[in-house]
């Protein structure tokens, strides 16, 4: 139980920086899913899947922030109870939570779990694609090339997705 305490401080600055409503498109969202089926479907390796699981909860969180700013529903820790909320609904119903998996020594990369680890990494690596593209919007007023709000959020889980799978062959 230990080894997961470690990731608690990378999880909370997760959603101490939960700003201002940025919601990602719904084809980033359709990317970030039809990565998962993809690498679910070839065998790739938990901790590659946790990226892309990690990605995909974090830009539903965004997108439920953007609805609930349109909607202007508005109450106490609205963004972090949010994101809070899609973390659990997501990883309590894996497989690995309740079947014993996690925390098993043959899942484990660093000390952490594998799957853990890819979905702090990669809701980390999501939200600072789509921050970074925010941060160019607002600075020029429109984006430098068609898609720019779909790759830059993804571009980080594929790159990290390289490495990873480079690092558990």
């Amino acid at each position: 139980m230990t080894k997961y305490l470690r990731l608690l401080p990378f999880a909370g600055l997760l959603f101490a920086v939960a700003g201002k409503a940025m919601a990602v498109c719904p084809v980033c969202t359709i990317a970030v899913g039809v990565g998962l089926g993809v690498s679910e479907r070839l065998g790739i390796d938990d901790s590659v899947a946790g990226l892309w699981i990690g990605g995909l909860t974090v830009s539903l969180s965004m997108w439920t922030h953007d609805w609930f700013e349109r909607k202007h529903i508005r109450f106490f820790a609205r963004d972090f109870l949010t994101t809070l909320g899609y973390f659990i609904l997501v990883v309590l119903p894996l497989p690995y939570f309740f079947s014993g998996i996690f925390g098993n020594p043959n899942h484990v990369l660093w000390g952490v779990d594998k799957l853990l680890l890819g979905i702090v990494i990669g809701s980390i690596a999501f939200f600072l694609g789509a921050d970074w593209y925010r941060r160019i919007k607002a600075k020029r007023g429109h984006a430098h090339f068609p898609f720019q709000k779909v790759a830059m959020p993804v571009a980080p889980l594929i790159l990290l997705s390289v490495f990873f799978y480079f690092v558990t062959l």
